[in-house]
């Protein structure tokens, strides 16, 4: 009887979100072997705290770190004290992520010197967005001196799920209309047709498309004028209130936990009920322009802590979307658990799924197929 192989070394997967930094050891049969998570609020990490996750992990042969915005940087590269440099200066197209990718990074050069760590950008899945999507219709200087575009993120995430999709259908990428729904603190959707990124809701930054946890999505570029003109408000102060005030925090004054949020509008809160009138909308409206943008829709899939928690998200957006297909079956959807499935109903045209993030995999892969 052979001897059982081992299985290939590990890859540390470092994932600093908007409000916590989760640690992965993936292996090379894509499972997570262990995990952990340290508290990243407001893009600050600290590294002592990560130190300690990290010591506590198993042995890894490389590390991966999600970057949330790598400016034009886009495809994974190795990282070093230069790279480290570069992101510094980026913190402002990200601010509640890059700083803890920079803390991430910097502490696994000094600390693990001599295992590779790898970059893995959030916009590199959206990179085949074509330029009529991607493109903004500003002086064309700001373009060209600036490069300035959508540059789109989760995109780890909404790769993961897309592949999922295809799978829970039974059917190959190609040919395959899905929108990927990435529904967590952060939360953008994107368009993925014959596996490729066409279209997606955030844009130059995190700060763009649906209404968030703490961020407030897309806003009438002139409010912001009128705001810093009549208001008398800096550019920080303006910058602050968006990333850390706005979205599901701001509008209900309860929390930015969704969960929180819908026990307070169950409770007769009415700010509450509005900010979830608010989400509703903007979330159905983001799904039907994903659909347009790729002729046509097979499936949604919901990922992420809110996509898939909540049952009443997923329920309010497919009631919006029934003309286009989606039919839910109420009690599939109720009885989610931690499983990738699909909730529709079996005369559904549009099928609606849930699929259980696993961005680590998707960042382990990234790293993997550079250092090969």
């Amino acid at each position: 009887m052979p001897a059982p192989t081992a299985a290939p070394p590990g890859v540390l997967v470092v994932n600093p979100g908007s409000s916590s930094c989760k640690l992965a050891v993936v292996d090379g049969q894509d499972r997570e072997v262990a995990h952990a998570q340290v508290a990243s609020t407001g893009g600050h990490l600290e590294a002592a705290r990560l130190a300690r996750a990290v010591e506590r992990l198993p042995p890894f042969a490389a590390a991966a770190v999600r970057v949330v915005h790598g400016g034009q940087q886009r495809a994974a590269q190795l990282a070093d004290r230069q790279l480290v440099e570069r992101l510094g200066e980026l913190r402002d197209l990200a601010p509640l992520h890059n700083p803890a990718s920079v803390v991430a990074i910097r502490h696994l050069l000094g600390h693990h010197p001599r295992i590779p760590v790898v970059a893995c950008f959030d916009g590199a899945f959206h990179t085949t967005i074509p330029d009529a999507a991607a493109v903004y219709p500003v002086p064309w200087e700001w373009t060209t001196a600036w490069g300035l575009r959508r540059v789109g993120f989760h995109g780890w995430s909404h790769a993961w799920a897309a592949s999922r999709a295809a799978a829970l259908l039974g059917r190959p990428p190609a040919g395959l209309r899905v929108v990927t729904c990435h529904l967590g603190a952060g939360a953008s959707l994107a368009a993925v047709q014959d596996g490729r990124s066409v279209d997606t809701t955030m844009g130059f930054t995190p700060m763009d498309g649906l209404m968030m946890a703490t961020r407030s999505g897309a806003v009438d570029p002139g409010l912001l004028l009128w705001i810093e003109r009549h208001g008398h408000l800096a550019a920080d102060a303006v910058e602050r209130a968006l990333d850390r005030e706005s979205g599901l925090l701001g509008v209900s004054g309860v929390s930015s936990d969704m969960r929180e949020v819908e026990a307070a509008a169950a409770a007769g809160d009415p700010r509450a009920r509005l900010a979830l009138a608010v989400y509703d909308h903007r979330l159905r409206a983001g799904i039907v322009a994903m659909v347009a943008a790729m002729g046509g829709c097979d499936a949604v899939a919901f990922t992420g802590g809110v996509g898939e928690g909540s049952a009443r998200v997923r329920q309010v957006a497919a009631a919006g979307i029934g003309f286009l297909g989606a039919a839910l079956d109420p009690a599939a959807n109720d009885a989610v658990g931690g499983t990738d499935r699909d909730l529709s109903t079996p005369v559904a045209r549009l099928r609606t799924l849930v699929v259980h993030a696993r961005e680590s995999v998707a960042i382990a892969r990234a790293a993997r197929q550079l250092l090969a």
